[in-house]
């Protein structure tokens, strides 16, 4: 969760599935995945509509990546507050937040079970 940068996130509203890729940055003290997404967009209403969501991040070599299901929730934080943290993680995204960053709402996923996959021979289940 510290190498990777993006996650395809998964929702589903009346049955119909929905899954884009977004970039995270995961805060392993508080066991909570932040990102963001532009108000008004379908996101943010499917996830209004239904809070629960699925997510994997995605490989950038190998079958390395990390999958869980969760609770979604708009963060008491803005993407401002963890704005250090986002661009330790992914530079580019400073232009994001700069350029952007009054137009973002920014979002938790909490979960407590998570299923990292290292290569075909290597899958665990953690307890978070």
């Amino acid at each position: 969760m510290a190498e990777q940068t993006e996650i395809a996130l998964a929702t589903s509203v009346n049955n119909v599935p929905n899954v884009r890729i977004v970039n995270f940055y995961f805060e392993p003290a508080e066991n909570i995945l932040y990102f963001s997404s532009f108000k008004g967009n379908d996101k943010i209403k499917e996830i209004k509509s239904n809070p629960y969501v699925a997510f994997t991040t995605i490989p950038h070599s190998g079958n390395e990546h990390v999958k869980a299901k969760g609770i979604v929730q708009k963060s008491s934080k803005t993407i401002f507050d963890i704005a250090e943290q986002f661009i330790a993680k992914i530079p580019d995204y400073k232009d994001t937040i700069e350029y952007a960053g009054k137009s973002l709402i920014l979002f938790e996923v909490r979960f407590d079970t998570a299923i990292v996959t290292k290569d075909l021979d290597t899958i665990k289940t953690l307890q978070l």
